[in-house]
């Protein structure tokens, strides 16, 4: 047996241990996060009420505007992926407070100084705010199905969505960690928080098409992560979707964006501390 051949195991061990210890660590934190929902599961009941108002009160309203979604495609259609990304949104971009509220009771301070590394943290955060949000799609598509959208339950489709919202909220989830670690108190991270989301929401396609937009904010809408987001969910949630980036567009700049927040959110963790 050669050097080499008798050393590739032991190595490749070493590396499945590591990727078990790195992804147990990663779902403790997120057990953790998910704990704190299930003690107050109003929580779930409140946020579901904004999806359920945008659908049927602006969606049904706005349905009687012409020109507001493409092609044959009726605007409840249209609107329906708009309103689930805004969903993850909502939900993810005020998740640094929890941070914030964890750095004032010392539990942060464990976090920093435990053996997981800091990646793993930013990892089980991001990957306990998707479960938030799945819990807003679940009310999205309900509301959706009942009003009468054509939504697409194939289950490689249900797949791609489920991998869509996770890719949308970590990606949210981490640039509110970046902001809590800027700006470190809770009144300052509430007034950034709301002034940050609604330009985001309404500078993307979420409730109109890109195209009817004026140059200016296309081209802003072309840069925020939330367009393509948007435009992958049209392509997977409807039946007849189409995607007007394209879907490998889509999730390449959604990957992209996660991986560039979570190195920097990663960096910048232990500020919140100092």
């Amino acid at each position: 047996m050669s050097p080499t051949s008798a050393a590739g195991p032991p190595a490749a061990s070493k590396t499945a241990r590591a990727i078990s210890v790195y992804a147990t660590q990663v779902a403790a934190v997120a057990a953790a996060e998910v704990q704190k929902l299930q003690h107050d599961p109003w929580e779930l009941f409140s946020r579901a009420i904004q999806p359920l108002l945008w659908l049927l009160l602006f969606g049904e309203v706005m349905a009687r505007v012409h020109g507001l979604s493409s092609g044959s495609t009726s605007y409840l259609d249209f609107l329906a992926p708009g309103i689930l990304a805004q969903s993850v949104l909502f939900v993810a971009i005020f998740y640094g407070i929890s941070a914030i509220w964890e750095r004032d009771l010392g539990v942060l301070q464990r976090y920093i100084v435990s053996p997981a590394p800091r990646s793993a943290l930013v990892s089980g955060k991001a990957a306990s705010s998707c479960i938030r949000a799945l819990s807003q799609a679940i009310v999205v598509y309900a509301c959706a199905a009942t009003l009468g959208v054509s939504l697409n339950f194939s289950p490689a489709a249900i797949a791609v969505v489920v991998f869509l919202i996770a890719l949308g909220s970590a990606l949210f989830s981490t640039f509110s960690l970046i902001i809590a670690c800027i700006v470190k108190t809770r009144e300052r991270f509430m007034g950034i928080g709301q002034v940050l989301t609604m330009p985001i929401f309404f500078a993307s396609n979420a409730i109109y098409p890109v195209d009817l937009m004026p140059r200016w904010l296309k081209t802003i809408a072309i840069f925020n992560p939330l367009t393509y987001e948007v435009d992958a969910l049209r392509c997977m949630m409807l039946r007849d979707g189409i995607s007007v980036f394209g879907i490998v567009r889509d999730v390449t700049t959604l990957a992209l964006a996660v991986v560039a927040m979570m190195a920097i959110a990663t960096r910048m963790l232990p500020r919140m501390v100092e």
